[in-house]
């Protein structure tokens, strides 16, 4: 007897209809309740119910673990089926994150060559410190994204982010100069949402990053003899970082609400994305809330503080977009009549024999 016919035949408790329900057929229902968006359930519940309880191997009471993850990456891919304007919000959000690297790297890499190397400072050849690569690679993705496909841009913005984690293990095993992780970990997570950056693009947006990156030559070729490794890097996350956050917030809320006028959501997206790097770009003024080393708010905050104020970014940012697509799946308009799906299987739409 197979597990879907069992149920109907084992007593226990009894939905609407008068059919008795058993343990794991409730279990399964509070999983799919729990993952899967309030439409999708009323349309094709029954057949993912009998979908699982099929494979279900006899005798088991509850949904094993890999069912469970099963249940969780169905169901977040419905979320994402559903969510309007995902898509277009990421490769925006990719967009305006390239943007904001390339900047930083093209001040960086003025930095490593022009300002002035102190005799007690090591250096690296005709650089400040091992960072110098990690520029160069998110310079030439900036000439990438002008030039090549999405595959192309892609596959050189992931060796960009892998060359800047890098910066870390290596200078911890040639003893070697490197910026600070407050100026590193930004980069990497910009990058990682630069990912999502698509190369088709007509050619105007396909020179925004280069264009950001030449405004930004003049102001860096000028300021660059003024500073030293010290100031240079530890200036810029203590000022330049938190600036740029709060101008990528600020833009992207009115790329946001300029949109969503025209009913055009994939700016609220890109902003919901975008909350983890702004966040890390303000790790420096977010870490020295948490100081409580002195009196008044640390111009440098001390490590444990900005690892508390880093790793809360981390958590919250991804939170929030998973908490707004759930948000999304619950209140999804468009309701069909009920039933219309049924003896189709819920995944492919294909005629489901368990039906």
């Amino acid at each position: 007897m197979s597990p879907v016919k069992s149920r109907h035949d084992s007593p226990g408790e009894h939905d609407e209809g008068g059919t008795a329900v058993t343990g794991l057929e409730r279990r399964y229902a509070r999983w799919t309740a729990l993952f899967y968006p309030a439409n999708y359930r009323r349309e094709r519940g029954s057949e993912l119910m009998d979908t699982y309880l099929s494979l279900a191997a006899p005798g088991r009471k509850r949904p094993s673990p890999a069912d469970i993850a099963d249940v969780a990456a169905g169901g977040l891919q419905q979320h994402l089926r559903i969510a309007q304007g995902l898509g277009p919000g990421f490769r925006l959000a990719g967009l305006l994150a390239l943007m904001t690297a390339t900047v930083f790297a093209t001040g960086s890499m003025v930095f490593e060559v022009l300002a002035p190397r102190q005799p007690w400072f090591s250096h690296v050849g005709p650089f400040q410190s091992l960072a110098a690569a990690a520029w160069a690679a998110w310079l030439l993705a900036a000439v990438v994204h002008v030039a090549a496909s999405g595959r192309w841009l892609r596959w050189t913005v992931g060796l960009a982010v892998l060359v800047t984690a890098g910066i870390v293990p290596a200078a911890t095993l040639t003893g070697l100069p490197r910026p600070p992780l407050a100026v590193l970990l930004p980069q990497i997570v910009l990058g990682v949402v630069a990912l999502g950056v698509a190369g088709r693009h007509p050619w105007w947006v396909r020179l925004m990053p280069i264009a950001a990156t030449a405004a930004t030559l003049p102001v860096a070729i000028d300021t660059a003899p003024d500073l030293t490794y010290y100031t240079g890097y530890f200036d810029l996350s203590r000022s330049a970082l938190p600036a740029a956050a709060v101008t990528l917030l600020i833009g992207a809320l009115l790329l946001a609400l300029g949109l969503a006028a025209r009913r055009d959501y994939r700016s609220a997206w890109a902003m919901l994305i975008l909350l983890t790097p702004i966040g890390m770009l303000a790790v420096n003024p977010l870490g020295a809330v948490f100081d409580d080393s002195g009196p008044g708010r640390a111009v440098i905050p001390a490590w444990s503080a900005m690892v508390v104020a880093s790793v809360l970014v981390a958590v919250i940012g991804p939170m929030l977009v998973l908490l707004a697509l759930v948000a999304r799946g619950r209140l999804s308009p468009g309701r069909r009549p009920p039933g219309t799906d049924r003896g189709r299987c819920p995944t492919c739409g294909e005629p489901s024999p368990s039906a």
